[in-house]
């Protein structure tokens, strides 16, 4: 299994690019989007990968983003989306933005995207939104810091009810915490993330833009 691949950019064909590690050229699929953005030729480029290993085909889909990669396996996880339509995918819609319109139900922006029909939209979101992980209670929280010492509990169990709190207050929070796990960040690394970001004065697409920026580090 290939996480990344680093080494100089060879090649910039459509729908592919070429790089060569120690005198070895890795042919790897990507979105039209991807390769303007990946560099230059000559360049020394990392990209994060896919490995397709099928029958009949071995493949490599790359990435500039951990973000780009973990919409790429959640759109190909959907029953009916093959790899080129989760790579047209990638290529007009952000992370961020396709995440939003999942967890907001919203059909009309998914089928803004070419090849997705009002039915593959709502496959999409029926399918993508069971992966959201449900949202823990305060006594769930308390369960898993009683094996932790009076202090260290005390400290997180107090995060966790300011978050618990604004979740509940605010929907935006919410909304933006959902989406974040649909792109494969757990919960508990979500939180942390928020607890350095002023949620009053930042809307539910600045608070998911900001959480990726902050997990991705």
């Amino acid at each position: 299994m290939l996480a990344y691949i680093k080494g100089t950019l060879e090649m910039k064909m459509t729908g592919y690019i070429v790089i060569d590690v120690g005198g070895l050229g890795y042919k790897v699929f990507m979105s039209e989007v991807g390769i303007e953005k990946i560099g230059n030729i000559g360049e020394s480029v990392k990209v994060h990968t896919y490995y397709k290993v099928r029958e009949d085909d071995i493949s490599i889909y790359g990435f500039n983003t951990l973000e780009e990669l973990k919409m790429f396996e959640l759109l190909i996880s959907v029953s009916g989306v093959g790899a080129k339509t989760a790579l047209t995918m990638l290529a007009v819609c952000e992370p961020s933005e396709f995440a939003l319109a999942v967890i907001s139900e919203d059909v009309k922006a998914l089928t803004q995207i070419p090849g997705i029909g009002a039915k593959s939209a709502q496959r999409i979101i029926l399918e993508l939104k069971d992966k959201i992980t449900k949202e823990q209670t305060v006594e769930k929280i308390k369960a898993q810091v009683n094996s932790q010492s009076k202090a260290e509990a005390e400290t997180e169990l107090e995060t966790k009810d300011k978050i618990q709190e604004a979740i509940e207050n605010n929907n935006k929070v919410a909304e933006a915490m959902a989406a974040l796990q649909v792109l494969g960040y757990n919960k508990k690394e979500i939180e942390k993330a928020f607890t350095k970001l002023d949620k009053n004065e930042l809307s539910t697409e600045d608070l998911i833009k900001r959480g990726l920026n902050l997990l991705g580090k």
